[in-house]
């Protein structure tokens, strides 16, 4: 429960008065509280010298109270609205930060009130503007899932335009956990089980959201989160502990946030989970050795909701001081909604248990940020731009665009897809593919249902002279199957189905993590029952999260995953079924067999006795394998079809020996050997045969999206430098080792095709 601030009722209902009216009794206070006649729409980014010149001023004027309230985030109130409370110490100067308020009126209106302090700091907004603001795209994977950096890129640059027209400053976003766990709801929230691809969608996003300049009026401030190692909470239960070796951390979990500093990423968010015994929120080395010294972020640190209280329950702190000392002494410049900095803050520097240079440094840090999004030279926004700016019709086409290119193509069993438009009858079976509220997600900002396309709806859309039969089959949590025999007389009268089915939104994203990760509910009864009818259909799979569907796999003809696609999600999803656009999306996390193979990812390390595929006649027994089910997972990293057919040919190097200061440069022709036009990513993965330090069986080091004509051919080249063929030695620094390695070119992360190169020397960078 968040900790309420406590005013006096007489406090209280002088700024209930003030706050709405905006009326005050001086006049310098009236000159504060009067909207700019004109808002300049222009970039107002200073110069980093003159940033911490006006920092200095600041600072040199500011009382130890002011400086520790600009360390206070709180919070509005259902709606997007905020308390008078929060008005009032805005007013006083004590206030850096509100999240959850929004609307340009609401946002300025509280701005005002922040210039009328003394120092005049404006407040910085914040909100999770996580895929798409009223414009809502597929959830990150299944952005991800598009393996299109451009695509990305756009979609954040969309949320960050409707996000500012609104007075949001700053998103948090985007999460670049690295998740090999498919039970943790927060899956649907980031990028998948790859280093690379997370990293290079962290770098996308970023991008989107802050352009060159995020003190543009069409731009917010990104923050990474959650630092870090989030997406390792053990057994995929959300806020869980995390314990692992520093090579695993060094080598999996922080390259995304390193890319994201590399992006020029404005923000970090503590994570809730301890690391290695120490609460992420209070862990010095994170915060300060690596963070700071490591990577120079000079940045602004937020943590978590509640995350600086919450030390108390990890049994790290005895009470609300001692967190908030553990907090500011770590490096977290900001604190989320609890109040233990602001309550506590002075007591610590006068009994010496926080310095004033850190509280300074911390202050720093949230002023550089207010500086760099131009909020000293311009804190409002204009109100006249928020509801045009919302929904435009090119926000919705690229929304479109995007989610259609974001499926992916599991099976297509005799050509069952695409279905043709001139189909007389066809069912719809599924609540979830006909619910509005279902086209959301747990993170849809103020997107709406009702601006949101059904499947319903883009099929009946995309079908205007087809008998489109609905059959609901059973509520969107399908815990009866009393509405089961509609359904199959529905899919027997047509003679042809698409059946919905999949989680609903509630189970998964925060908090929504899963011991089970199969079809909830009787779903997978209803689709044994449409299975019995011998009619042909077709599964769409809307899901959070990859889930357990071998019998889906085994026996539907076909099986389209869509995630949650967001507003015009019905409508992409049409385009695919009845072939208007062929499906280009790949996997970015494994899809497992059964619950018992998790964690599962591509990218493992062998143990001294790994299977071995290529004999049939050696005894597996003492293997590293199951005795119930195979290793592999049901459907790879990068795996997805189209509906058309790809060759790759004349595969290169540029040379077979190369010394460790060299680059490699790797060529491939893809031909579209099928009958239509399609996208085809091309992945490269690279094998170090033998090192010092054991390296994964292959790991992502490329990938590029083109498209093809029929019979088209296109050359696509690669350049691998010593940061792909290197890894961390002891000291972790960047090592290029002699030796023979592997490079692979495909299409998913099993290809076979296969050349071997020889670094000749070792070196370490």
């Amino acid at each position: 429960m968040a900790r309420k601030m406590v005013l006096t009722i007489a406090v209280f209902a002088l700024f209930l008065a003030a706050v709405r009216s905006g009326d005050s009794s001086s006049d310098e206070s009236q000159h504060y509280l009067k909207m700019p006649e004109k808002i300049d729409d222009m970039s107002r980014r200073l110069s980093e010298v003159e940033i911490e010149r006006r920092i200095n001023q600041i600072l040199a004027q500011m009382t130890l109270d002011e400086k520790i309230g600009q360390l206070q985030q709180t919070s509005g109130v259902n709606g997007g609205d905020f308390l008078p409370e929060t008005a009032a110490l805005a007013r006083a100067g004590l206030l850096g930060s509100v999240l959850n308020i929004r609307g340009a009126h609401i946002t300025n209106t509280l701005q005002r009130h922040a210039m009328q302090s003394r120092l005049k700091i404006p407040l910085v907004y914040g909100f999770d503007t996580i895929h798409g603001y009223r414009t809502l795209f597929p959830i990150p994977l299944g952005e991800t899932a598009t393996w299109d950096r451009d695509a990305v890129e756009l979609a954040a640059s969309i949320a960050a335009t409707e996000s500012r027209a609104t007075g949001i400053h700053w998103t948090f976003a985007p999460m670049v956990d690295v998740m090999r766990d498919a039970r943790w709801g927060r899956i649907m929230e980031g990028s998948g089980e790859d280093v690379f691809l997370g990293s290079e969608m962290a770098k996308a996003r970023v991008r989107g959201f802050q352009g060159d300049d995020y003190s543009r009026p069409d731009k917010v401030m990104a923050c990474a989160k959650h630092f870090a190692a989030y997406g390792a909470a053990e057994a995929g239960r959300d806020y869980n502990t995390v314990d692992m070796s520093e090579r695993r951390l060094r080598e999996i979990y922080l390259p995304p946030f390193q890319a994201a500093v590399e992006a020029g990423v404005g923000s970090f968010m503590t994570a809730f989970n301890e690391l290695n015994g120490v609460p992420a929120t209070g862990n010095k080395w994170l915060l300060r050795d690596v963070l700071r010294d490591e990577w120079k972020f000079d940045g602004l640190v937020v943590s978590d909701w509640d995350a600086v209280i919450e030390m108390n329950a990890h049994q790290y702190s005895a009470n609300d001081s001692e967190a908030a000392r553990y907090a500011l002494n770590a490096g977290t410049d900001m604190e989320m909604n609890s109040r233990s900095v602001a309550q506590h803050g002075r007591q610590l520097v006068e009994n010496g248990k926080v310095s004033v240079t850190v509280i300074d440094n911390a202050v720093r840090n949230v002023l550089r940020a207010k500086f760099r999004l131009g909020l000293f030279d311009n804190p409002y926004v204009d109100e006249r731009l928020e509801n045009s700016t919302f929904l435009k019709p090119e926000f919705l086409q690229a929304a479109r665009n995007i989610t259609a290119r974001s499926l992916v193509l599991l099976k297509n069993e005799n050509h069952t897809l695409p279905i043709s438009k001139h189909i007389r009858r066809i069912a719809v079976i599924g609540a979830l593919g006909s619910t509005p509220n279902e086209t959301l997600s747990h993170w849809s900002a103020d997107a709406r249902p009702s601006e949101s396309i059904t499947i319903l709806q883009g099929i009946r859309a995309k079908l205007p002279d087809t008998n489109v039969i609905y059959e609901k089959g059973c509520e969107v949590y399908c815990t009866t199957d009393k509405d089961f025999a509609e359904a199959v007389e529905a899919v027997n009268y047509a003679g042809f189905a698409i059946v919905v089915v999949g989680e609903p939104k509630e189970y998964s994203g925060e908090a929504g993590s899963r011991s089970m990760i199969g079809l909830p509910g009787r779903q997978l009864d209803l689709l044994k029952r449409i299975k019995e009818t011998g009619k042909p259909f077709v599964v769409v799979l809307m899901n959070g999260r990859p889930m357990t569907i071998e019998w889906v796999a085994e026996n539907a003809p076909a099986i389209l995953v869509t995630w949650r696609a967001g507003t015009m999600g019905g409508h992409a999803i049409a385009d695919v079924l009845f072939g208007d656009v062929n499906p280009s999306g790949k996997l970015p996390m494994s899809f497992p067999r059964n619950l018992g193979q998790i964690p599962i990812h591509y990218d493992m390390k062998n143990t001294g006795r790994p299977i071995d595929k290529s004999s049939a006649t050696l005894d597996q027994r003492y293997r590293s394998k199951y005795l119930d089910v195979a290793n592999d997972p049901l459907y790879t990293f990068g795996f997805g079809l189209s509906y058309t057919t790809f060759a790759f040919e004349n595969f290169t190097l540029n040379t077979t020996t190369l010394t460790a200061d060299e680059s490699l440069g790797i060529r491939v022709e893809v031909v579209n050997t099928g009958n239509r036009e399609g996208e085809e990513v091309v992945q490269l993965y690279l094998r170090d045969v033998a090192s010092s330090i054991t390296r994964p069986v292959r790991q992502l080091r490329g990938f590029r999206k083109i498209n093809l004509a029929v019979q088209e051919r296109k050359r696509v080249d690669f350049v691998l430098t010593r940061r792909d063929l290197g890894f961390l030695d002891k000291q972790w620094k960047l090592k290029v080792e002699a030796g023979t390695f592997e490079v692979y070119i495909g299409n998913s992360s099993d290809t076979i095709m296969m050349k071997t190169f020889t670094v000749t020397t070792t070196k370490i960078f």
